[in-house]
């Protein structure tokens, strides 16, 4: 990560949860992979790519066409939302999350997450973190918030976002950092008018998104790049 100092301050920060804050990820592809193969389809890379941020429902077409499942969409939510039950337990953070939320926290920087979950599978995933997630200022449900109607790469959901900050507003969308994982996320980023963090997973080709900056992992983020106070340490 340069040393230097982006143009505009950050002033308010939005995360995504799924593969940023948390390593659900491979809990994902289990469970998909779990109702693929049932009909004789492997969940294949160059798919899980393509699927990485969206919403559950445009997943699920996505999924059921591309694999030409015998099953409709709705169908395929039923069986993966079954699956979710026994991979959604005891799901950890990614390296560095924890930190880089509670620093923001502390120094009153208002921070919030919009994210592509169902409410019913983010209360699964967080069940085991309630205090730290109780530290953002609003979580915003993409899939089930009537706000919101395309979901990502569609920018709504972080227009949406920072519309929902109370404490403060930001004076323009380009002092608000997002921090994401996927290529749909950064579009939806971007297309907002946000400054955009991608810490996207191995498998994830960097030329599938062009970011305001790309790191390896959220251990290696320097706030005061951004304008927002450094760590301590």
């Amino acid at each position: 990560m340069s040393g230097q100092q982006f143009v505009t301050p950050v002033t308010h920060v939005v995360f995504d949860m799924d593969g940023l804050l948390l390593d659900t990820e491979p809990r994902y592809e289990r469970a998909i992979n779990t109702v693929t193969t049932r009909y004789g389809k492997p969940y294949p890379l160059e798919l899980r790519v393509r699927v990485i941020g969206t919403t559950q429902h445009d997943q699920a077409e996505l999924v059921v066409r591309e694999l030409g499942l015998p099953i409709t969409p709705d169908q395929y939510i039923e069986e993966l939302n079954k699956e979710y039950y026994n991979v959604f337990d005891q799901v950890p953070f990614l390296p560095g999350a924890e930190r880089l939320v509670r620093h923001l926290h502390l120094n009153r920087v208002p921070i919030a997450i919009a994210t592509s979950s169902k409410r019913h599978t983010f209360e699964m995933k967080t069940r085991d973190h309630q205090e730290l997630f109780k530290l953002f200022e609003h979580i915003l449900i993409c899939s089930d918030d009537p706000d919101v109607k395309r979901g990502k790469p569609d920018p709504q959901s972080y227009e949406v976002a920072v519309t929902r900050f109370r404490s403060s507003k930001p004076q323009s969308m380009a002092n608000v950092l997002v921090f994401e994982d996927s290529p749909a996320g950064v579009r939806s980023g971007m297309g907002a008018g946000c400054q955009v963090v991608w810490v996207p997973a191995r498998e994830v080709p960097r030329s599938m998104a062009s970011p305001t900056i790309t790191l390896d992992s959220l251990l290696d983020f320097r706030p005061e790049v951004f304008g927002l106070p450094p760590f301590d340490d």
